[in-house]
């Protein structure tokens, strides 16, 4: 932190109960604070002249070295603190961390990078295109924003692009003056809180929530004003000394599109052992369920769920007739054999779940990465166990809980970045008061789209992946097939090593291992396998005879759910104005159709099926996606009303105490 920074040691409380946090700032400068509440954003017009006024604030910087860089550095943020953040300065604060990053780690910032970091200090999501250095580009709101006192947090995905994303940058921060760290999952607790002590974090995004919620742990014994001053002069015996967080200030949120929307609804749960043993109910719940005739139950795939019948409700009460509780209470009862019956029909193995050292991982079923540290609540997971012959791990009770949706509207100011953004626009607007901004690429991109071709069974579809893998490992060309669920990649892969084709399957954790996999996906003849979502956040660099052989090859095997995650998988090739090629192979027996799969598309479905063409049968998929699409996105709606009603309660109650 600056020497010159205006210290205020008491807490600042925002006005709702839900959102006090007593450590919200230790350093800051007011004229800062009241720029951060504004948010005062112009158009892309006007994006596009903080481009001018860099360049000229570059020349006028001169060629200055890092000693030069680190007083201007001291010069621009008292001037931040002062005055707040006003286009000029922003202009000179960007030139200044573009002479830094020229230095430091040989990387200037081009032009589309400074209008993204623009966007995104106006509280906006930058949508940049895959390749297109948005880690690069976050340096800009970050630095400045730290540079005007306030604390600030770069957020990814997991905790391998953390730590790599901070090393990778941490050189540009340093020239400047500021501090930067990183927290992961593995690190310690003093570690951990003094990593946030920095002027820039790095983090995950569940990382960051679970701290929070220990924070709030902390806390649970008061938030008074007056008691917290009083334990802040204890020094070390305070509760304060016990907090994580500086603060919820300003959020750089990479990859917002799946953080924000695909992982809205997950609730992040910290838990403690629960006293009561459920492992009779579990048995119990799951033997009534497996009993239990069809004409007991209806299951709605499209919705992912299962209703009673009467005739299963009567099934069910004569069932549980002389059972003590919870079979005796009519809606407990209901409710554990709904959830027996959902893990029984709904949830598949190697698709929602995978089982590694005899323990049930869960698989994230929008980007088929397996999430070795979350478990599903209400008992769904001592469930599962029991239906795979697994010891029943301790069931849980929950001790502080919150949604990532509602986290993330606890920041004064939230921006973001990511490759695809355009088709929740509205939701990203109506949810956060978040802005989406199209950012132009660098370079005029080279990829190059084949129309898509639909074939009849998935048997037919995998021999036609085989075949035009085969042909273009012949000449040399790099491919990648992107499948939808950790199955498809092991089944595909299963076909390429009967055809004698060097398949080689990404492992769907993202840590290291997977990185380092994945950027191999550029070199000449490979053949990767992988999840639609699985490597993102890792560049794929082609080698000069992958160039030369045409770029990389992505075949999609199947359409997601959301067109966004189609997008992710293309965006893996032809990036920076490197060559590329997209491709689409596809059968009629794809789980996308589901939600066309009614009586009512009966007919039409098949009129289409026996009319033949792949040009029809591929409009059929994309109009079966863009149906599937509104629907998870009229769930979402749904979630924030529920939010903003759970929100109004916490208020109304925090007013009767």
């Amino acid at each position: 932190m600056h020497a010159f920074a205006t210290l205020n040691p008491d807490p600042l409380y925002p006005e709702k109960e839900s959102e006090r946090h007593p450590n919200k700032l230790e350093a800051w400068g007011t004229a800062a604070l009241r720029w951060l509440g504004r948010k005062r954003r112009q158009p892309l017009s006007r994006t596009r002249r903080i481009v001018a006024r860099v360049h000229r604030e570059t020349q006028a910087l001169g060629d200055i070295d890092l000693a030069g860089v680190r007083q201007r550095a001291d010069e621009i943020a008292y001037d931040l603190r002062c005055n707040g953040i006003t286009p000029a300065s922003a202009a000179r604060a960007f030139a200044l961390i573009r002479q830094a990053g020229r230095l430091t780690v040989g990387k200037a910032h081009f032009d589309v990078q400074l209008m993204g970091g623009w966007a995104m200090l106006q509280g906006m999501v930058a949508e940049m295109n895959t390749g297109e250095g948005k880690t690069l580009t976050a340096t800009l709101p970050a630095a400045t924003v730290a540079m005007a006192g306030l604390p600030v947090h770069v957020i990814t995905t997991n905790d391998y692009l953390v730590e790599r994303d901070a090393q990778i940058m941490s050189p540009i921060y340093e020239a400047l003056g500021l501090s930067v760290a990183w927290v992961s999952m593995e690190m310690d607790i003093p570690t951990r809180r003094q990593a946030y002590q920095a002027d820039v974090v790095y983090c995950s995004n569940k990382t960051l929530v679970f701290d929070y919620l220990r924070d709030l742990i902390v806390l649970d014994g008061g938030k008074d004003e007056d008691a917290l001053r009083l334990e802040r002069l204890r020094g070390e015996q305070g509760r304060l000394s016990q907090l994580y967080l500086r603060g919820l200030c300003f959020a750089i949120v990479d990859e917002a599109d799946s953080v924000l929307v695909d992982e809205a609804r997950t609730p992040l749960i910290i838990s403690g052992v629960q006293e009561d043993d459920t492992t009779d109910v579990t048995r119990q719940a799951m033997a009534l369920a497996g009993a239990m005739d069809p004409a007991h139950y209806r299951l709605l795939r499209g919705e992912r769920r299962v209703t009673l019948t009467e005739l299963g409700r009567e099934h069910l009460r004569a069932e549980c007739a002389a059972l003590p509780a919870p079979w005796s209470i009519p809606f407990r009862r209901e409710e554990l054999v709904l959830s027996a019956l959902t893990v029984l029909h709904m949830y598949r193995l190697d698709e929602q779940y995978i089982i590694r050292d005899e323990k049930i991982m869960v698989v994230d079923e929008f980007t088929g990465r397996v999430m070795p540290d979350r478990s599903w609540g209400q008992g769904l997971h001592q469930m599962l166990e029991h239906k795979e012959g697994l010891a029943l791990s301790e069931p849980r009770s929950t001790l502080k809980s919150i949604s990532y949706q509602r986290f993330f509207k606890h920041y004064l100011l939230l921006s973001g970045m990511t490759g695809t953004a355009a088709e929740i626009r509205a939701e990203l607007g109506r949810v956060y008061d978040l802005p989406v901004v199209r950012i132009p690429t660098h370079r005029r991109s080279r990829r190059r789209h084949a129309p898509d071709a639909v074939y009849a069974t998935l048997n037919d579809k995998w021999a036609a992946v085989r075949d035009r893998t085969r042909v273009l490992h012949a000449q040399g060309v790099p491919v990648l097939i992107g499948t939808r669920s950790v199955a498809a990649s092991e089944q595909v892969a299963q076909v390429l090593r009967e055809a004698g084709l060097p398949a080689v399957v990404l492992n769907a954790k993202q840590d290291a291992d997977e990185a380092d996999m994945i950027a191999q996906a550029g070199q000449m003849g490979s053949i990767m396998i992988a999840t639609n979502m699985a490597g993102r956040g890792t560049d794929i660099p082609l080698s000069d005879a992958a160039r030369e052989a045409g770029g990389l090859h992505v075949i999609l095997t199947e359409r997601h759910e959301s067109a966004r995650i189609d997008r992710q998988l293309e965006g893996r090739c032809g990036r920076q104005g490197d060559p590329g090629h997209v491709e689409a192979i596809l059968s009629w027996e794809d789980a996308v159709l589901d939600s066309v799969a009614g009586k009512a598309w009966a007919k039409p479905a098949q009129l289409l099926r026996s009319m033949g063409g792949h040009g029809v049968a591929a409009r059929w998929l994309r109009y079966a996606q863009a149906r599937t699409e509104k629907k998870l996105a009229r769930e979402r709606r749904h979630m924030v009303a529920a939010d903003e009603e759970l929100e109004n309660s916490l208020s109304f109650s925090g007013q009767g105490d």
